[in-house]
């Protein structure tokens, strides 16, 4: 099925994308629609130009795919399923998220993977090609979250301030020589291991056929993992033990 966003309300775009029985949908001069797949399951989109805020909310197995820009909360508390952004991604991509996939090629904005969480067998995981804004991961609880910093320029941070800020679960993974000089001291960051890399290669191996990069040139860069330090209490204050 294909569908015209052009200047139809976000309402009636929505109800069309999930009342067809097709599951295969394309959606051409998309100009900000709100809450495209929201809650959907069992369809692939893809969509041309920008789609707004909430793309893909509270997703259940759908496979979404942006040949464009973002705008915020894309994932907001997804369950399962894959969005895939070929330019960039708002505020709080990711939000909540508890299961699935987000890949992104080029930067998210500010508090990304905030309040990411992960229950048994999901594990919402967070891939971005780029740079991110400031509180990265803010309340991690779960999940993974891989920033690579590709082709960014040279004078600018792979992550904003107060990365990690009251991080309690999951990991982050920094490609980059450099930290953040304010990491709390609720987070541990050490060189990844080869265990740690054999962890996320199935991870960057999607990214980089997605996006046409090497997987081998993007290991040979160093990378940082982030985890909150068990050894401090810091977690009592966000989880019941």
């Amino acid at each position: 099925m294909k569908l015209t966003a052009g200047e139809q309300h976000f309402q009636e775009l929505n109800a069309q994308i999930r009342d067809t029985a097709d599951t295969e949908i394309e959606i051409d001069s998309c100009i900000g629609q709100r809450y495209i797949g929201a809650g959907l399951s069992g369809k692939h989109l893809v969509i041309h130009g920008t789609p707004g805020n909430a793309l893909g909310a509270y997703l259940d197995g759908c496979d979404i795919e942006v040949y464009g820009n973002a705008q915020d909360a894309t994932g907001d508390t997804m369950n399962e399923g894959t969005i895939t952004v070929y330019g960039s991604s708002g505020d709080a991509t990711g939000y909540a998220m508890r299961g699935g996939k987000i890949f992104v090629k080029g930067n998210i904005g500010y508090r990304a993977g905030i309040h990411m969480k992960a229950y048994k067998e999901k594990q919402p995981k967070l891939v971005v090609g780029g740079c991110a804004g400031s509180f990265l991961g803010e309340y991690q609880a779960g999940g993974i979250i891989v920033m690579l910093g590709l082709h960014k320029e040279t004078d600018r941070p792979l992550v904003g301030n107060f990365c990690g800020t009251g991080m309690h679960g999951g990991k982050m993974f920094l490609r980059t020589t450099q930290l953040p000089a304010d990491l709390p001291e609720q987070v541990k960051a050490e060189k990844a291991s080869e265990a740690d890399l054999e962890e996320i290669r199935p991870l960057l191996q999607e990214f980089c056929e997605k996006f046409g990069e090497n997987l081998e040139e993007v290991l040979s860069a160093p990378f940082f993992v982030l985890t909150p330090d068990t050894a401090n209490p810091y977690k009592a204050l966000y989880t019941r033990n």
